[in-house]
């Protein structure tokens, strides 16, 4: 199928856009077209951008301590079924060493499952990751976290009266 390689630029402008960015909300859509026009090969792909609400749900994350890569990786991959790493970097504004940090986070809990992909024609292969647990656990785990902390605050606040006292 081919296209006017204007109208493929144009495309690629609207799709980066703030206004498609909102129309993009909540939908992880993935699809690969090869057009050839004029001898170059071009890829069209579509990923899901972090919305206002995201950001949002990043910051609160933020608040409770968790690592800026992790808590938004949490937030893109609770929106999307599955995404590759290329994805996340685009849908994030991430880079790759931040990406692979964070991802590092979420092995260590357990909460993603990756597996690889072979890569049209010759190069490595491509990891897909998804997260195995729902956000929920995800917040429960961080609730926890948080009380247990809270509770060894005030037993030392508790110690440090009784120390006081005498």
């Amino acid at each position: 199928m081919d296209k006017d390689l204007g109208e493929l630029r144009r495309n690629k402008d609207e799709i980066g856009s703030n206004q498609d960015r909102i129309v993009l909300k909540k939908i992880f859509i993935y699809y690969k077209d090869m057009y050839k026009s004029g001898g170059i090969i071009i890829k069209q792909s579509t990923v899901k951008i972090l919305d206002e609400k995201d950001l949002e749900f990043v910051n609160a994350l933020r608040n409770l301590r968790v690592p800026r890569s992790v808590a938004t990786l949490v937030t893109f991959l609770a929106n999307a079924n599955e995404a590759t790493s290329r994805e996340i970097e685009v849908g994030t504004s991430m880079r790759q060493p931040e990406v692979s940090i964070g991802m590092r986070g979420l092995r260590q809990n357990n909460w993603i499952e990756e597996h690889e992909v072979k890569a049209e024609g010759k190069g490595r292969p491509t990891k897909v990751y998804k997260l195995t647990v729902p956000l929920e656990m995800i917040i429960q785990h961080y609730e926890e976290q948080k009380s247990k902390e809270a509770a060894q605050t005030m037993q030392a606040i508790q110690r440090l009266k009784e120390m006081a006292a005498t």
